[in-house]
């Protein structure tokens, strides 16, 4: 038998890969290696122990955090005889980066439980384990480990207890699951609109929800009171220009001072500021603090300076909420919803925000809409399809209602998020699915329902039971 090739493909990987890279700093492996090492918990777990000598119990390892704040979120931990507990674990390479990291003054980090690091001492107020004398192999294998496949996939073992009933499900049974919880979502948001027009009326519930929901997750708040300041804001007809002069003084994120260093911005906040001047003292009173504003994680394109111009162009039209009604009666394909509602929703060409990202972004190179579809499709699932429906309830326009509900389960997915990745890896495991706006709202629907309210090892959750009622009233 000839003697075998050599694999170039692999000894070039070996000399320049994760282990070469270990090899020229052994002291000190990448975070990303200990975290993926903490996630599949690839250490000798029978004989773990504390920096301080006790003994520690991974009950289960958290889950993997790419946001802001500790890496792994809901661990459950047990220190040596005593009951397990429920918080947070952060990774580092040295345990003095507890305090150099800042996260000693971090709230974030409060509920943190466990401070896993390489290398370090005991002098943490969390209990510090150090993960070097306790790896299942030697760094250089899991260097190559962490290459491979089996790494980069959701450990099994941390899918929730309903994963695998779920399974069993015929595909479009679980489907239709998903589908139910995702109304319940659906009109709970409706029911929140319906109380708010009770006491302002339907129209400026609209502007107050389609503001929050611009707002993502970090600015819902100082969204949703500008949008309670419109019938202030916009009691007589403005131009997009003006409009955003008072958006961007009352919201606090008006600049002071001009760049000095990019025309086109400095032009534009002069005729801002020659509006916002004369104004100012007029809505000092219910002007927001800048510190209200969470600019962290956030995409240039969804900067609340950006989203504040789109809705300056909304307010100087205020035939939108009539034309949202001619689109929602009008019948449409489901392949043309998204299309159509951001033709409704969409503005025109801004002299200066269809260029800029934000007031102190370059210019550019195209122009950029000021709203795409997957913004339009957050508006359409969270505010636009429940406000109808909950106002054909009121009239009791069953048809109506049935119109709304038929296009919220039609809608094509929205923007992923880690909240929803995480929720199918526990929950879906590895069954795939028509991805759909309402599978999704159904997950986080299920979330918010089950998962919140029991730890990572589904302690006391009912929703494998619900799952095993579901499948037995479809047998």
């Amino acid at each position: 038998m000839p003697p075998a090739q050599p694999n170039f493909y692999a000894d070039w990987r070996a000399r320049h890969g994760f282990a070469a890279a270990l090899r020229e700093n052994a002291a000190a492996p990448p975070e990303k290696l200990l975290q993926a090492v903490w996630h599949h918990q690839r250490l000798c777990r029978d004989r773990l122990r504390l920096l301080d000598g006790r003994s520690v119990r991974i009950l289960h390892p958290g889950f993997w955090n790419h946001e802001a704040g500790p890496d792994f979120r809901g661990a459950v931990v047990q220190i040596d005889d005593g009951p397990p507990l429920t918080g947070d674990v952060e990774i580092d390479l040295h345990s003095s980066n507890w305090h150099g990291h800042g996260h000693d003054r971090n709230p974030n980090f409060q509920n943190v439980a466990l401070h896993v690091v390489w290398e370090g001492d005991a002098r943490n107020p969390a209990p510090v384990l150090e993960l070097k004398r306790f790896l299942d192999a030697p760094l250089d294998d899991l260097a190559v480990w962490l290459g491979g496949d089996l790494a980069q996939s959701f450990p099994e073992a941390l899918a929730g207890q309903c994963a695998a009933p779920l399974r069993e499900l015929p595909r479009e049974r679980l489907t239709t699951l998903l589908d139910q919880a995702a109304l319940v979502r659906f009109q709970r948001k409706a029911a929140d609109l319906q109380a708010r027009a009770r006491q302002c009326g339907w129209e400026q519930t609209l502007w107050e929800a389609l503001l929050r929901a611009l707002g993502y997750k970090q600015n819902v708040w100082p969204m949703q009171r500008l949008g309670e300041l419109r019938p202030r804001l916009a009691a007589k007809r403005i131009s997009p220009l003006h409009g955003q002069a008072r958006l961007l003084g009352v919201s606090g994120l008006l600049p002071d001072e001009l760049t000095r260093a990019q025309k086109n911005t400095d032009d534009y906040l002069r005729r801002v500021w020659d509006h916002w001047w004369r104004e100012r003292d007029e809505f000092r009173d219910c002007q927001l603090p800048r510190a209200l504003w969470r600019f962290n994680g956030l995409r240039p394109a969804n900067h609340p300076q950006r989203r504040l111009a789109l809705a300056a162009h909304w307010w100087a039209d205020d035939t939108l909420p009539a034309r949202l009604e001619q689109w929602f009666l009008a019948d449409r394909p489901d392949a043309a919803l998204v299309e159509s509602l951001l033709e409704v929703l969409q503005v025109n060409d801004d002299e200066f925000w269809s260029w800029h990202w934000t007031l102190r972004s370059k210019r550019a190179a195209k122009p950029q809409p000021l709203l795409g579809a997957t913004r339009a499709t957050d508006l359409a699932v969270n505010v636009v399809l429940p406000w109808f429906w909950v106002r054909a309830g009121n009239g009791k326009n069953a048809a109506l209602q049935a119109r709304a509900e038929q296009r919220y389960l039609a809608w094509p997915a929205a923007e992923d998020n880690a909240v929803l990745r995480l929720a199918r890896q526990r929950l879906l495991g590895g069954t795939r699915l028509p991805l759909t706006a309402a599978t999704q709202q159904g997950l986080l629907q299920i979330v918010r329902d089950f998962c919140q309210h029991s730890n990572a090892l589904c302690t006391e959750c009912r929703f494998p039971e619900l799952v095993r009622h579901w499948q037995i009233i479809g047998a």
